[in-house]
């Protein structure tokens, strides 16, 4: 079924927006979504504080993200890089003539040339569907038009849920949807299931998941990995106090916080915090809110959940997937998976 502007715009609620010939995006006509001023006061009002990882990323925290992918200690990044350079003609195989790529989250367009390439050996053009919730799509389209002339790039700016539901709506068309970088494990344990299902009942029958999923090891490697020696994963946690300030007229003194990495076994996942070393109180003056902190509180601002094969597996079955393929590197330290219906 495919949809023309008229019907995206009436039954789906979304506008399109033309940037030139190969570039357009859509966005909800109407912001559903919480504010960010919204969301910080609601996390930071909580009797155990939190801020979502979804905000690290403004500019100066995308630029530090990617000093961190090229960190000795961030295996992450160059590991997935890896095996998306080795999984091309299996990958292939998989795929019919005619498929989009869908990522999740706009990425890295280093990996995501990686797919553009495999998709543009076997069709004259590639359709590309990245989905954010920044407009970083409209600055990052022009350096893979500069790479790829027969490139086609729809943005949509809205959640993750929202996009797929959008998606499943837009043609028939097969879809290679892509999560790469270990997103996945920033969530819960329910909330990655409710997600996996959701993408799942989004799916056609054709359609396919790539997902790379990080893998359980050596305590020792993965602290290193989220607090390394030269200290750029910490400017990254502590960045987005800088950002509050910015943009919510914050007063938050970053000479008074520390960066805090801990794996927990019991969970298997990194935990990540900011570590308030004075009582201090903090004024956020968008959001109203005079913030109490005690000396040696903690907020939290991500986990990193890893995962073994077994319960890669299991967890896929259980949300209605079927497993093709699973790719690893040669230190089992990470994981691609493809699934279908």
């Amino acid at each position: 079924m495919n949809l023309n502007s008229k019907t995206i715009q009436q039954i789906l609620g979304y506008e399109k927006h033309v940037i030139d010939s190969k570039t357009s995006y859509f966005r909800p006509k109407n912001g559903k979504t919480q504010s960010f001023a919204e969301e910080i006061s609601s996390s930071l009002s909580q009797d155990r504080k939190s801020l979502h990882p979804k905000f690290f990323y403004d500019k100066k925290g995308s630029q530090l993200f990617e000093k961190i992918c090229s960190l000795p200690e961030y295996y992450l990044a160059r590991t997935e890089i890896k095996i998306l350079k080795k999984l091309g003609k299996d990958l292939k195989n998989h795929l019919e003539s005619n498929v989009r790529l869908v990522e999740l989250g706009s990425g890295s367009s280093k990996k995501t040339r990686l797919i553009l390439d495999v998709l543009s050996s076997i069709q004259d053009r590639v359709e590309y569907f990245p989905i954010d919730i920044s407009d970083i799509i409209k600055k990052s389209s022009k350096e893979l038009h500069q790479l790829y002339s027969n490139l086609q790039i729809t943005g949509i700016i809205d959640t993750y849920e929202n996009a797929l539901e959008f998606i499943s709506h837009y043609d028939d068309k097969q879809n290679l949807i892509a999560f790469l970088g270990s997103s996945f494990g920033n969530f819960e344990q329910d909330e990655g299931i409710q997600f996996l299902h959701k993408v799942n009942s989004v799916m056609k029958k054709n359609d396919l998941f790539l997902i790379g999923l990080d893998l359980v090891k050596e305590k020792s490697i993965l602290e290193k990995a989220y607090d390394d020696s030269q200290g750029i994963t910490a400017q990254f946690n502590l960045n987005v106090l800088e950002r509050i300030n910015g943009e919510l007229d914050a007063n938050f003194d970053l000479k008074n916080f520390s960066h805090l990495a801990l794996y927990n076994d019991k969970k298997q996942r990194i935990e990540m915090y900011l570590h308030s070393t004075k009582k201090q109180t903090v004024q956020i003056t968008k959001t109203n809110l005079s913030l109490q902190l005690e000396k040696g509180e903690l907020i939290h601002t991500e986990n990193s959940h890893k995962y073994t094969i077994p319960q890669i597996q299991d967890m896929l079955e259980k949300t209605g997937f079927k497993i093709k393929q699973i790719w690893q590197d040669d230190k089992n330290h990470y994981a691609m998976v493809l699934c279908h219906l």
